[in-house]
């Protein structure tokens, strides 16, 4: 789950992190009474989850609340990396003297975390490590001692810092990773993290992506999690609400299988074979008829799907109550389309049973479920 970048803010702020003086506006005359409150020069940053705003003209600079007005019109029009812009950060712009990198992320053939820092900040950090390379250090933390004030001090110190500057950065390191910690982290950054002219440091842009898996630990987050303001879709939130995974594509194959390997395999093979998926949609383990219904009617609500690739090897996932999904939702849903089914393993014999009793059939073979959907997603073949 990705953060706004002002929810990772107020989440660096109640560590201790310093952040700019700044207030979040819905419409222009929100944007109008936050800039009252505050000092100018402005900026105004909208609140999208992607990376590069800068670039795609998500950030505006303002010398005066009339500024800030217009500015803020602007962004509202603006659609970020086609995303459309909701809400705006409007911030004391920071007098900078030079500009860091602080990251933390998970390095998963190490299986530890990597504390990552660079004296060069502002960029992305493998524009960073082409640009850069020497510029960069990364402390991959023993998870038996975690991240000591030790290990931070030797960062601060790498980043060329001395005196109350190393002291204050050493303080900021720490911080970052408790908070990663706490908030189970696949990724937390600050970039940059801006050195002022009097020598203290504040976090102009923030990111913290938790964890999908670890949302039961964070319940304040997981009920924003279905918010229709960040990436997902309404047919993601729909999904997740369902203990399914699912993420919409663009072509035009619906694709439903039990465990992310298969389906992945699923999307190559029916690319292989010349169709495009229009989904990946992964039951897990153990899903039941009415989970499995619900996998169907999210695919199959898609307009662009005109055919339907589920494709089960049965362990956890029960072949039976594969069919008894598919007959329910074939007596049920409004339009049914066509569906190609290859189904194997647990209960296999018995799912076949319920299939054939209703005159479905289903394929052995993952290529010729793939091949047989791609030709009737051409309008060439035949529903099985």
């Amino acid at each position: 789950m990705k953060l706004f970048e002002h929810e990772t803010k107020k989440l660096l702020k109640a560590y201790g992190i310093p952040i700019p003086r700044g207030e979040l506006a819905a419409n222009s005359t929100e944007a109008r009474k936050a800039a009252m409150k505050l000092r100018p020069p402005f900026v105004l940053k909208a609140q999208v989850l992607v990376a590069g705003r800068g670039k795609a003209g998500g950030i505006l600079f303002a010398e005066n609340v009339e500024e800030v007005v217009r500015a803020s019109r602007k962004l509202f029009e603006t659609r970020v990396k086609d995303i459309p812009v909701k809400e705006i950060l409007v911030e004391e712009k920071i007098q900078v003297s030079k500009e860091l990198f602080l990251g933390i992320t998970v390095d998963r053939s190490e299986r530890k975390h990597a504390v990552i820092a660079s004296s060069k900040g502002g960029i992305e950090i493998e524009e960073m490590v082409t640009e850069s390379p020497l510029s960069v250090t990364k402390t991959l933390v023993n998870p038996l001692k975690g991240f000591t004030i030790l290990n931070a001090h030797k960062t601060a110190k790498k980043l060329g810092y001395a005196g109350s500057q190393l002291t204050k950065l050493t303080g900021i390191l720490e911080k970052l990773y408790t908070a990663a910690l706490d908030y189970d982290a696949e990724l937390i950054e600050i970039n940059p993290l801006a050195e002022t002219a009097d020598g203290t440091f504040v976090a102009l842009d923030a990111r913290l992506i938790v964890d999908n898996n670890a949302l039961f630990r964070h319940p304040e987050l997981e009920k924003r999690f279905f918010d229709e303001e960040r990436e997902n879709t309404l047919e993601e939130i729909e999904a997740a609400k369902s203990g399914l995974a699912y993420v919409k594509l663009k072509g035009n194959i619906g694709v439903v299988g039990n465990g992310a390997g298969l389906v992945m395999a699923t999307l190559d093979m029916i690319n292989y074979f010349g169709g495009s998926p229009a989904d990946f949609l992964d039951l897990g383990g153990g899903a039941d008829a009415n989970r499995i219904a619900k996998a169907l009617e999210i695919v199959m609500s898609n307009p662009n799907v005109n055919a339907v690739l589920i494709n089960i090897l049965g362990g956890m996932t029960r072949c039976d109550e594969v069919a008894k999904a598919i007959i329910e939702t074939r007596n049920e849903a409004p339009v049914m389309k066509p569906l190609v089914i290859r189904l194997l393993g647990t209960n296999e014999e018995e799912g076949r049973r319920i299939l054939e009793k209703s005159h479905i059939s289903a394929l052995d073979s993952m290529e010729e479920a793939a091949k047989h959907a791609v030709e009737i997603g051409k309008g060439n073949g035949k529903w099985a």
